[in-house]
């Protein structure tokens, strides 16, 4: 069966309705909104990139099928969030939400049914069940042998097996099982970027998190009491570590695994924890998980809107029925919100069944809203996203968290995954793979092999959405030691000064780049543009893009390509263009694949040239008015101005009338940086204290700030 004409839906976002869908879907349940006029900067497509005669579909014993051509060179990324893999070319994909993927099948944290292609569209499949992807791995029938293979034999399973891989005719086959019928979203380009653009703009726009959560954040271990964590707090800023964040794990509830959602006799008195806390300007984060245990206030008015299945022992709420999300979140309201909780860490929203003791409720299980385990599944943390912001929204708060699964049309939830996973190589890659579908994720900092180890796992922190420090299991921070039973010990190693030196270097480059990133951020609400991104979105026509997952663009004009391990050295390719080292001030050739030998505290990053670049004077948290004092650098001839965000209010609910944009650039005839703002009856915020001039043929230089 072909597909009916498509129906525009948004500018460049057409809708083809291919049978019957299920009342339960990504799209029903979300209803996403674009907000108005966001469009508008992205070129105009007028026509769909997919026509009817391109997508066919058929209803099977197994469910629904739907094909569509893929080109010779057609590259295929996203489906949400993949560790184990980047390109998804000739790969074949079930996007089932598990927190331990065993293989590179398609399990994850965060699977969501949209794909990008480097043919200039994108595919979103409205679906809640595990839909399978065969990202040009089905071969269909061909009367021609494949080429090459005649007379050869390989001595590898990886040889013969790439020989027997698709002919010409590929295609992309998206099998959705159980389901009678589905509609599917095409996002057009016309280049990469722009898809990526378009499906986050129509999801409602990126996220801008206020500025204390691009600092630090430190989780303590999960069995401290209040005490406990007033001296580690204080321990914190006497040692001069930069922080902004403190996070409790699941000791502060009364009951865990499953949880009662009050408080613990270990916290006699939150509202006083958090203003102590506030005093030092830090913020408390709590973990939870949304199993209701029988010893919770909520249970019982939970029962009837929870489904038939446990977790944990506790009841699992049915969030698609708005008086279950009314019952949680008025009692978090109270019992947490009220007292000046800044936000959640939402932990087991995803499922696990690969380990020796699955825990979550089954795929069959049945729901009160008429969902299944399976639908349920796909959707329990993206609901609970949108519930926690609802809740900050009612009170005219704002928040930033953590959360441990999510799905489709997420980009506007103020929520960064993480994963109790701790491959270096895959935390990594998450950064980049989850940009492609609207998805933020944290490579968080637990233990380390090695000292160089540490200081390279914070490093890609700093390249990404959350710096997180997760030290739930460890008694010390993990500078002091790295091992986790001697931590836990207080055996701490002989030169910890020396790497605690190394790490609070590292966290300070992070408190210097914040005003970068929260106008990259800006960008990503307004624009849609991730602020983390592979190489391959701007780059879709070079080849040497396609499988770079362990560079990142961050923002419009830096380049990182993080250490991995205890590593000497790696590759890096740099885009087209001229391309400065950050810390050396040496002009590199763009276009071209360079040899990296860094030294284990310096993080890889390359400067766009051209670029000015604002950096923040280092603090210990973002409400030192010092972190509003500006390092301005220059780098080249200075063309590309760039646009900062100012925040009267940042406590707030973000509101486009309360914000400045601040724009900086290069003023070559007076050798001054001007500054420019877009409203003149908001009180500034920041001010330039320095200017330096990185000229690419010579050193960098300090240049004198004139009245």
């Amino acid at each position: 069966m072909l597909a009916c004409s498509p129906e525009l839906i948004a500018p460049g976002v057409w809708k083809f309705d291919l049978g019957p869908s299920e009342k339960i879907t990504p799209f029903s349940v979300l209803q996403p909104r674009p907000l108005p006029g966001s469009f508008e900067a992205l070129p105009s497509v007028l026509n769909c990139p997919l026509n009817g005669t391109q997508i066919s579909s058929r209803s099977t014993r197994r469910g629904f099928e739907i094909r569509l051509p893929l080109g010779p060179d057609e590259k295929i990324y996203g489906l949400g969030l993949q560790l184990l893999s980047f390109n998804q070319t000739g790969l074949k994909k079930t996007l089932r939400v598990n927190s331990d993927p065993r293989a590179d099948l398609g399990d994850s944290h965060a699977p969501v049914p949209f794909y990008v292609s480097t043919a200039g569209y994108g595919l979103m499949v409205d679906t809640a069940r595990y839909a399978t992807f065969y990202c040009g791995s089905a071969s269909p029938i061909e009367a021609k042998s494949t080429p090459g293979n005649a007379g050869r034999v390989g001595l590898d399973t990886e040889t013969l097996y790439a020989a027997r891989g698709p002919g010409a005719s590929r295609q992309m086959v998206i099998e959705v099982p159980g389901a009678e019928g589905v509609a599917v979203l095409v996002f057009a380009g016309p280049g990469l970027r722009e898809v990526v653009q378009r499906y986050n703009l129509f999801s409602g726009g990126g996220v801008v998190p206020p500025r204390w959560a691009l600092g630090v954040w430190y989780r303590l271990r999960a069995d401290f009491d209040q005490e406990v964590v007033g001296k580690l707090a204080g321990q914190l800023r006497q040692e001069k570590i930069p922080c902004d964040v403190l996070g409790l794990e699941p000791g502060w509830q009364s009951h865990a695994y499953s949880c009662s959602h009050v408080w613990s006799d270990k916290f006699p008195d939150p509202a006083r924890l958090v203003s102590d806390l506030r005093e030092q300007r830090f913020r408390l984060n709590v973990w939870t998980h949304a199993f209701t245990d029988s010893s919770s206030p909520i249970f019982a008015p939970l029962l009837p809107h929870a489904g038939e299945h446990t977790a944990f022992g506790g009841l699992v709420p049915d969030f698609l029925r708005p008086e279950a999300e009314r019952i949680f979140a008025g009692h978090y309201k109270s019992e947490v919100v009220d007292p000046g909780v800044s936000g959640f860490k939402l932990d087991e929203c995803d499922n696990s069944d690969f380990i020796k003791n699955p825990w979550s409720f089954p795929e069959f299980s049945r729901f009160p809203s008429g969902a299944d385990g399976e639908q349920m599944h796909s959707l329990f943390g993206v609901l609970q996203q949108r519930m926690i912001d609802r809740l900050y929204q009612s009170t005219g708060r704002r928040t930033y968290g953590l959360v441990r699964s999510s799905h489709a049309f997420a980009s506007r939830f103020p929520f960064v995954l993480y994963s109790d996973l701790y491959d270096h190589r895959q935390f990594v890659r998450g950064i980049v793979t989850a940009s492609f579908s609207g998805l933020l994720w944290t490579p968080e900092i637990r233990e380390a092999a090695s000292g160089v180890e540490l200081v390279r796992r914070l490093q890609s922190a700093v390249v990404s959405s959350l710096v997180l420090i997760n030290a739930w299991y460890i008694k010390n921070p993990p500078w002091k030691q790295w091992e986790i039973e001697a931590n836990n010990r207080d055996q701490f190693l002989p030169d910890w000064p020396e790497w605690q030196e190394k790490c609070r270097a590292v966290l300070e480059l992070r408190m210097r780049l914040i005003p970068y990133l929260h106008g990259a951020f800006y960008r990503y609400a307004k624009e849609g543009i991730p602020p983390f991104r592979p190489l391959v979105m701007d780059y879709p026509d070079a080849p040497e893009s396609w499988n770079r997952d362990d560079q990142i663009l961050v923002g419009d004009r830096i380049m990182a390509a993080p250490m991995i391990g205890d590593a000497p050295g790696r590759t890096a390719w740099l885009p087209p263009g001229k391309w400065i080292d950050f810390w050396t001030g040496e002009m590199q050739e763009g276009n071209r694949v360079i040899e990296i030998m860094s030294a284990q505290d310096k993080l890889p990053l390359f400067v766009k040239d051209g670029s000015v670049l604002p950096l923040a004077l280092p603090t210990l948290h973002t409400e030192d008015p010092v972190s509003f004092q500006l390092e301005v650098r220059v780098y080249g001839n200075g063309s590309l101005p760039v646009t900062l965000l100012e925040e009267s209010q940042p406590e707030m609910a973000f509101d486009e009338t309360r914000i400045n944009l601040l724009e900086l650039s290069w003023d070559a005839k007076n050798e001054q940086v001007s500054s420019h703002r877009k409203r003149a009856d908001l009180s500034p915020l920041y001010a330039v204290v320095r200017q330096i001039r990185v000229n690419i043929f010579q050193a960098a230089s300090d240049l004198p700030l004139k009245a």
